[in-house]
């Protein structure tokens, strides 16, 4: 998602197993914490001042807390485009988290949801994004001297990751499975200009 840059946009927010997997990765070498899971949320808000709108051609251009001018095209689910005006501040915040809890059954797949909600006809913009996806995988190897694990996805992907702290695989046996939920969510509203 090109955070700042399509702020009003559904496009590009997607999830798959892999990015799951790979966020996992490298969290799992940056965290250290019980073999039974860990939690890490990341949160960025992006504040920017509407310089422009184009009700016709639908372009809005938007001046970032940096200073940096973009433009971009409202898309057609910003149904209140309309009420957006110059001066007005647009607030997006993106979150993203990952979760991993090791089990000592189950079996390998991927479930995704999404949910989805917006601002009331003749309102300002606002919406609100989510979308959350669960990837079980296998454990097949574990070296404790590297420390390194070995996971086998659901659809026979293996992947090896280095472990940051080798008291996280206290417990942890070949065989066992591994719950990975990634979820990523983005929030944006419309405010209108500050008075003077």
């Amino acid at each position: 998602m090109k955070k700042g840059t399509e702020i009003f946009s559904v496009q590009g927010f997607k999830t798959t197993a892999a990015a799951a997997l790979i966020s996992l990765f490298s969290i799992a070498n940056v965290q250290a914490q019980e073999t039974k899971g860990q939690a890490v949320v990341s949160t960025e808000t992006v504040t920017a001042t509407v310089i422009s709108v184009n009700q016709k051609t639908r372009e809005v251009t938007v001046k970032m807390e940096n200073g940096h001018v973009h433009s971009f095209i409202a898309g057609d689910e910003v149904k209140n485009l309309p009420q957006v005006k110059k001066g007005d501040i647009i607030t997006a915040v993106y979150t993203e988290a990952i979760a991993y809890e090791v089990k000592k059954h189950g079996t390998a797949g991927m479930t995704t949801t999404s949910a989805a909600q917006s601002a009331q006809p003749g309102s300002k913009p606002a919406a609100v994004m989510a979308q959350q996806t669960t990837v079980t995988v296998k454990i097949t190897a574990i070296d404790t001297q590297a420390p390194t694990v070995t996971f086998m996805g659901p659809k026979g992907n293996t992947e090896t990751i280095k472990v940051r702290d080798p008291k996280n695989l206290n417990g942890v046996k070949v065989g066992d499975m591994v719950d990975i939920t990634y979820t990523e969510s983005l929030a944006v509203k419309v405010d209108e200009a500050p008075k003077k």
